[in-house]
């Protein structure tokens, strides 16, 4: 008798896992749209995150899942598409807790050759392998753009930036956390609230500031363009090519300044100012500081 009511607590619960099986089906949503070479795909949510990266294929190719099985009551979903632009949107069906409480995430594959438009209410933000201009926000996650042939926007409420080998001018910004920049060819706009900066290998102008953190920043080689590295809390150390000219204006209200490269000297010596010229001047390279001391090395 024994062996008979183990035996029905078994096939129950089977029959209870088969039922639930259709139910975790419904957490995952699969579409493919038209999409052509040189088009412009968009994505516009209200939650999750996003992985977007470039194939040798034509089509918009998604895949959305979640670890919750009401996914279609909680979002609404809209898939529109021709061969220039794919357009998809997830809009929240609820404004509660339950429903800002979503936990999503869009795997997206693209032809290379697209622009792409990525804004998502909350989550993570990872691109790769795209030739196209880009623009992708978020309201509270990372942000990694990797392999990208085009123009660079990216922001995020809360997180860091990563961006590595990527060829076209680049404008970052993140209300909380570092920001780490790798082989750009191009210009770099870099703005963080609250973290440090570090750029290694960039080819143009740049524009690094952050309210709280160091700068290190490594020009490459062969980059004779100026710049404005700025920070409130934090240390500068630059890296330039030996062979610039440049009009050096390097201050600190917290530390000293030293150069490895011989500055030509205007104004009055001091410490924590340095203001002239190196080689034979030309594009200005301005470093400013509040709390620490700067430095600037040559390649």
């Amino acid at each position: 008798m024994k062996n008979y009511r183990v035996l029905g607590v078994f096939v129950a619960a089977l029959a209870l896992l088969t039922l639930a099986i259709p139910a975790l089906a419904e957490s995952r949503i699969e579409k493919n749209l038209e999409l052509s070479p040189g088009g412009q795909f968009i994505l516009e949510s209200d939650s999750g995150s996003v992985t977007v990266a470039g194939a040798s294929r034509s089509g918009a190719h998604i895949v959305i899942t979640s670890d919750r099985d009401d996914l279609n009551n909680e979002l609404e979903f809209t898939f529109t598409s021709n061969a220039g632009i794919a357009h998809v949107t997830a809009r929240r069906k609820h404004d509660s807790f339950w429903s800002h409480s979503i936990s999503a995430h869009f795997e997206i594959e693209l032809p290379a050759e697209t622009r792409t438009e990525i804004h998502t209410g909350g989550g993570a933000i990872s691109l790769s392998g795209l030739h196209g201009q880009s623009e992708v926000k978020t309201s509270g996650g990372p942000i990694e753009v990797m392999g990208l042939n085009g123009n660079l926007e990216a922001y995020t409420s809360g997180g860091p930036i990563h961006i590595r080998e990527v060829t076209g001018d680049a404008h970052v910004a993140t209300s909380g956390g570092p920001i780490e920049v790798e082989a750009l060819e191009g210009t770099l706009k870099a703005h963080t609230s609250g973290g440090g900066i570090r750029i290694d290998r960039v080819s143009g102008f740049v524009e690094a500031k952050t309210s709280g953190g160091p700068i290190h920043a490594t020009y490459s080689p062969g980059n004779l363009h100026g710049g404005d590295l700025d920070t409130s809390g934090g240390s500068i150390d630059v890296s330039i090519d030996r062979a610039a000219n440049l009009n050096l204006d390097a201050e600190t209200s917290g530390g000293s300044v030293s150069s490895d490269l011989p500055v030509r000297m205007v104004g009055t010596l001091s410490h924590s100012h340095m203001q002239g010229s190196i080689g034979s001047g030309g594009e200005e390279l301005r470093l400013h500081t509040s709390g620490g001391s700067i430095h600037i090395r040559a390649l």
